[in-house]
């Protein structure tokens, strides 16, 4: 009985402890330990590779406290990530062979898992950036193949199935060249899931496209939902993308993984376009997410590539990396992430039937999304809109407006849940972007 006993312990304590990440029943969110799970997230790229322990912290803590949950970041690195080492003098794999990982190297990585879950962040895990397999643009240099594609993916998977603050990116903004690139993500997505016993979380980051990820991957057992990039220009209709996606068979949670990021030149033209405001990444956020979308990656082109005075400046950044954490779009994003929780997130459906003018371009967009008691309506440019009332549930229903510059509210009354009703944002004109929020009079919903 004794012997029976210690070898149950024994094997309690060798039982891998998975994170706790799924998609939820109709196939349109993610949770985590059953609960929905909101996915605010940083496009922190260089984060592994160019941060020491000290400047990781700060960076972590700091996104923390502006209300983050998701940190994107890759092992191994875009700006020649296999022979340029890491604050520690540490190159990721021995000999540039996948198969051979550098223990030291991971090191670091591991200290900064450990470090995100203790300020609750989760990191979005990027085994190796795209131009390790696909060299159209890059450093490069081009070393997996289907055999070490599998075993460094096992490898990675090992080492960080027992951490609960993991979901898996695989991709790296490439798009497959044709079946021999798909075999080598096939074989990591495969590899990943096998180790995790089919717990793993997993997507794929692609380049701008009509169908994300899913124009690949969407049949193929180790995905589990689709991820989107829309090419760093404004003035792009994303959320027809989006809502697409979100009802496209077989159904998966979307999201835009990388969007128009904060100071970025807009569509990599400065000198004639200029660069992204706090208002476009706002812009971005609200349209994807009411057309569908389970959560938002936010980006800033200064954070992306850990700008400092040791780095060589990409495409024009303006602030150090630590300075840009408080640019205002950043700030704003803990906005976005108060309202998306404030009512039932499994409740909510993209819903362009709640306007009359539920068919403008882009840049005057008005989205409109919904649970079974609630509405939110953005007004990009704080147009006035018509709301088909009825949609909701209540005889009156109450309304304010919340405004996603500074996170406060102002009442707009209360109306018959029957006819139309048109709104007047409190102000208009560019920049000036409005959520209508209107609920059920009976429910007691807090900003």
């Amino acid at each position: 009985m004794r012997k029976s006993i210690l070898i149950i312990l024994l094997l309690i304590t060798q039982t891998t402890v998975f994170a706790q990440f799924t998609v939820s029943p109709d196939q349109h969110y993610i949770l985590k330990d059953n609960k929905p799970f909101f996915w605010m997230g940083d496009t922190a790229w260089e984060l592994f590779h160019r941060l020491n322990k000290e400047d990781a912290d700060v960076y972590l803590k700091h996104r923390s406290e502006q209300g983050f949950t998701v940190i994107q970041a890759v092992a191994l690195a875009e700006f020649d990530g296999l022979n340029k080492p890491n604050p520690y003098g540490e190159k990721p794999l021995i000999n540039n062979d996948p198969a051979t990982p550098n223990e030291n190297y991971f090191r670091h990585v591991d200290y900064i898992i450990d470090k995100a879950a203790s300020y609750n962040l989760t990191i979005a895990l990027l085994p190796t950036w795209g131009d390790k397999i696909n060299k159209a643009w890059g450093v490069g240099p081009e070393i997996f193949n289907v055999n070490n594609a599998a075993v460094y993916a096992e490898w990675l998977a090992k080492r960080y199935r027992d951490k609960k603050n993991i979901i898996w990116i695989l991709g790296g903004d490439r798009n497959p060249r044709g079946d021999a690139d798909i075999a080598i993500w096939h074989a990591m997505g495969l590899a990943i899931k096998k180790v995790t016993n089919n717990k793993a979380l997993i997507t794929y980051h692609s380049q701008p496209n009509e169908l994300g990820s899913a124009q690949w991957f969407r049949n193929e057992t180790w995905f589990d939902f689709n991820m989107f990039q829309n090419g760093h220009c404004r003035d792009n209709a994303n959320y027809q993308k989006v809502f697409k996606a979100y009802n496209a068979l077989p159904l998966k949670p979307v999201i835009d993984g990388e969007p128009l990021y904060e100071d970025h030149p807009i569509c990599f033209n400065a000198a004639d376009l200029g660069t992204s405001s706090a208002y476009d990444v706002r812009h971005y956020a609200y349209t994807d997410l009411f057309a569908g979308a389970f959560g938002h990656t936010y980006g800033c082109h200064d954070i992306w590539q850990m700008y400092s005075p040791a780095n060589e400046p990409i495409n024009g950044p303006h602030f150090y990396w630590n300075k840009a954490i408080d640019l205002p779009g950043a700030k704003q994003m803990l906005y976005v992430k108060r309202l998306m929780e404030s009512h039932p997130i499994l409740d909510r459906v993209p819903d362009q039937s709640l306007i009359i003018e539920n068919d403008l371009p882009p840049m005057a967009r008005i989205q409109a999304t919904r649970g079974k008691d609630y509405a939110f309506i953005y007004s990009s440019e704080g147009k006035p809109f018509t709301v088909v009332m009825g949609k909701i549930s209540g005889e009156k229903v109450k309304a304010i407006w919340f405004d996603p510059r500074s996170g406060k509210v102002t009442p707009a009354g209360e109306a018959d849940n029957t006819g139309t009703k048109k709104y007047y944002p409190p102000n208009s004109g560019y920049g000036n972007d409005w959520v209508l929020v209107i609920d059920d009079a009976s429910k007691n919903y807090k900003l």
